[in-house]
């Protein structure tokens, strides 16, 4: 089951907006493969276009999405996070971000990373100063609020979407019951016509028998039999129209419907 099926995609990127705003971390929403399902909410210049612009910290972000867990420290010396998507233990996606500084940084430390990743280090410190910093216990709390939030919103979602095609199988089902139902009543208008004709046999054959007398009670004991078979035959009849009416009182209390 994809997460697209059945969650509000829309309400999910305004709750990472807002969240984003809130903390001043980036937050970004991708489905069980992997696939982005919402836009890079909060992302900034310093990871997107220079650290993950570059080919060598393009392979080490891709080496620290892969791996990272939980709340921990990039390749860059920011903070990221990654909160998994489960419900039912069903695995449908994740929340990652961050993006995060949790003190002041280094700058020393995070020209000569420039260096190592082949970026312009005054441009990389730039950007570096538009990172937002916040104490390391903020931001893991943030993190985890966000991975609440985001569980419990998918989770009633899910279970609204699960409830509704219950609902809708039992609709069917009720439709296909109802269905049955009217196809039996007709059966039994045929069985009553049956009924009347083996009677009417039944009754042919007694006076046949009694107009030949005693060269017709062979034929006498074939009518007895045919008139008992009629007998049992309206009995079953009668029986099968008995439990329709109460099948059809029930289905009808059980839909709203009068059947």
């Amino acid at each position: 089951m994809n997460i697209r099926d059945f969650v509000d995609l829309k309400q999910l990127e305004e709750i990472l907006i807002s969240w984003s705003k809130a903390t001043g971390m980036a937050a970004i929403a991708l489905d069980d493969k992997g696939e982005y399902i919402s836009g890079e909410i909060g992302c900034t210049d310093f990871c997107m276009k220079y650290t993950k612009g570059s080919e060598e910290g393009a392979k080490r972000c891709a080496k620290c999405d892969q791996e990272g867990r939980d709340v921990y420290f990039c390749h860059a010396g920011l903070m990221d996070f990654s909160k998994e998507i489960v419900v039912d233990g069903m695995h449908l996606g994740k929340i990652v971000g961050g993006q995060i500084l949790p003190q002041e940084p280094n700058e020393e430390k995070f020209r000569a990373i420039a260096e190592e990743l082949g970026i312009e280090p005054d441009e990389y410190i730039e950007a570096l100063s538009k990172v937002h910093i916040s104490s390391e216990e903020s931001i893991r709390a943030g993190a985890d609020l966000l991975g609440v939030v985001v569980n419990q919103l998918v989770a009633n979602e899910y279970y609204q979407y699960k409830d509704k095609l219950a609902t809708d199988h039992a609709s069917a089902s009720f439709e296909n019951v109802v269905s049955y139902i009217h196809n039996i009543n007709a059966y039994t208008k045929n069985l009553d016509k049956l009924e009347k004709n083996q009677k009417i046999l039944a009754l042919n054959a007694s006076i046949e028998s009694a107009r030949a007398g005693e060269a017709g009670r062979g034929f006498a004991i074939v009518a007895n039999k045919v008139g008992s078979l009629a007998a049992d035959f309206g009995a079953c009849n009668h029986q099968i129209k008995d439990e329709l009416e109460h099948l059809m009182e029930a289905v009808g209390e059980i839909t709203g419907q009068k059947m």
